[in-house]
């Protein structure tokens, strides 16, 4: 019975170690894809350009542009911040939610809709100063100072900040 023991403790340890192994070699090509990074301020160009607005309806598009050389990934509705407009609340479009993975890279261009209210009089109503987008979950290079947030001046058009009309919707970032 010791020897019947010893095999199957043998078995299970090359098993075991089997699967660590893939586990190991798994993890180890997981962290080199290119997955793992976000864009940061420092691999986009980004600019805010106005939409075609209508009854009372605002629309601008955050245009992110790959720098020379850099190749970077944006994913979902990015979260946005706005400096001066307190009291607007900021949610993502719900198809933000299963919206796919978008790369760019070498002056390739990818866009996020932000879509807000201009109804109310200017009394109910802020002009921010700017607009921050953050890239969530940025893994940069060790060392790497990037920062995940792009602070823009905001030069659209006026939030509405009423109760019934104080909302930003931002859509999911699509290939451009």
């Amino acid at each position: 019975m010791t020897s019947t023991f010893r095999r199957a403790a043998a078995v299970t340890g090359l098993a075991g170690a089997a699967v660590a192994a893939v586990a190991f070699a798994s993890a180890g090509t997981a962290s080199a894809m290119p997955t793992d990074f976000r864009c940061t301020a420092g691999q986009v160009d980004t600019t805010i350009v106005a939409g075609d607005p209508g009854a009372g309806q605002r629309y601008a598009n955050v245009v992110f542009t790959a720098k020379p050389g850099e190749s970077c990934n944006l994913e979902g509705a990015l979260p946005v911040a706005f400096t001066g407009a307190d009291g607007v609340t900021v949610t993502a479009d719900p198809s933000a939610a299963n919206a796919p993975l978008v790369t760019i890279s070498d002056g390739q261009q990818a866009t996020m809709l932000l879509h807000w209210s201009g109804i109310e009089g200017p009394e109910q109503q802020v002009q921010p100063t700017s607009v921050t987008i953050t890239a969530p979950g940025v893994t940069t290079p060790r060392g790497d100072t990037s920062d995940p947030r792009i602070t823009l001046p905001w030069n659209q058009s006026p939030l509405d900040n009423a109760p019934e009309a104080h909302e930003v919707t931002v859509g999911p970032v699509v290939a451009a």
